[in-house]
């Protein structure tokens, strides 16, 4: 179906964002489209890159270009990965076995959520060659947390996500409404559901009691007495890299260095928990700052388009993640979509960073952009 997109202009986010819209219920794209509250946020997130312009210089040699980055020791063809996106059943029946596939074959790193649809051994299986990275929901049963470290690490993941910003889950009126929770449904089921732990907390198993099952994975999913001093226990389960994904004030970036953390990630999650927050591109230059190149510094929530990318690692980001975009194009196209536009957006990264003036991603400066209003 790829080629027939192609011949509708299906090219940019919102081309493929109506192109979702007409392929998955309406209960499943208000859920993936949607953010928290009045949506101030998720709005946020894309007109805080407009108020950034790219200066360009003129007469560089751009004939040739280098868009790779370097990340724990690894070295990737662009600078962007796939963020944890949970439950992308609801999208495609493929879901994160399409995208994992997708991934593997435009050599972008992919990062796995706990509320996956399928196990996460299910994507290292269509993944085998690719770099994959676990996105952790800590649980509020510790030996359920444990276990997942432990799973991802032995299935070849290379790095832990802990997503910090979801004590509780965002009020998202569009899914209250409908009444609708993929959770509950199952969709986020995979990883629990092939859990050792989690299944010796049932009395029954999930196939003779689906409804127990799912109330008691809604019951542990989050933990909302997490501390900085909880960190420790991640250390000890452990040797991957451990990222913070929800880093917004500098403060806290410092007190991640102060707990050895390997990585942060600037994200408000897409604009999906706190409605009223700040941008998450407006966060970025003072994390940055704060993190003073000692650890890699990502960027989440917001990123579209080509100049965006350039734009967020102008403000001190090492490499960003894509969310909304790709989660478009699983649901447009299946795998086939998501390859579709990473391909659009690295033409567009590669255009935007020939027309700046530059030959190479790690020629990207402050300098290169102008703050307006």
């Amino acid at each position: 179906m790829a080629n027939d997109l192609l011949k509708k202009r299906v090219i940019n986010f919102t081309d493929w964002e109506q192109e979702a819209e007409k392929r998955i219920t309406p209960h499943a794209f208000t859920y993936i489209k949607s953010g928290a509250g009045n949506e101030e946020t998720l709005r946020a997130n894309e007109e805080a890159f407009y108020r950034w312009k790219i200066r360009p210089r003129f007469l560089k040699d751009v004939s040739e270009r280098n868009l790779s980055i370097t990340l724990f020791g690894k070295k990737h063809p662009t600078p962007f990965i796939l963020a944890p996106i949970g439950m992308q059943g609801i999208a495609h029946p493929e879901g994160e076995k399409a995208t994992a596939k997708a991934a593997q074959n435009m050599n972008v790193p992919f990062i796995a959520s706990s509320v996956s649809t399928y196990s996460l051994e299910e994507i290292a299986h269509e993944s085998v060659d690719n770099s994959r990275w676990f996105q952790l929901y800590w649980s509020k049963d510790w030996e359920i947390t444990s276990s997942f470290v432990k799973r991802a690490e032995q299935a070849g993941y290379e790095a832990i996500v802990v997503t910090i910003d979801t004590a509780l889950l965002g009020i998202r009126q569009g899914d209250l409404t409908h009444g609708y929770s993929p959770l509950k449904l199952g969709e986020g089921a995979g990883n629990y559901f092939s859990d050792p732990v989690f299944l010796s907390r049932l009395n029954e198993s999930p196939a003779a009691n689906i409804e127990a099952a799912l109330k008691e994975l809604v019951n542990v999913v989050y933990e909302p007495s997490l501390s900085w001093e909880d960190l420790s226990f991640l250390r000890k389960h452990t040797n991957l890299p451990i990222l913070l994904k929800g880093i917004l004030h500098p403060e806290d970036a410092r007190l991640a260095l102060e707990h050895s953390v390997d990585g942060v990630i600037v994200s408000n999650h897409g604009g999906r928990q706190l409605d009223g927050c700040i941008a998450a591109l407006d966060a970025l230059e003072e994390v940055a700052k704060a993190v003073g190149g000692k650890i890699p510094v990502l960027f989440d929530s917001g990123i579209r388009r080509g100049p965006d990318v350039i734009k967020a690692l102008a403000l001190g980001a090492d490499a960003v993640l894509i969310g909304r975009p790709y989660i478009y194009g699983l649901a447009a196209d299946g795998q086939m979509g998501v390859e579709q536009v990473l391909l659009n957006l690295g033409a567009d990264v590669d255009a935007s960073l020939a027309l700046s003036g530059l030959s190479s991603i790690k020629h990207i400066s402050p300098e290169i952009i102008v703050k307006k209003g």
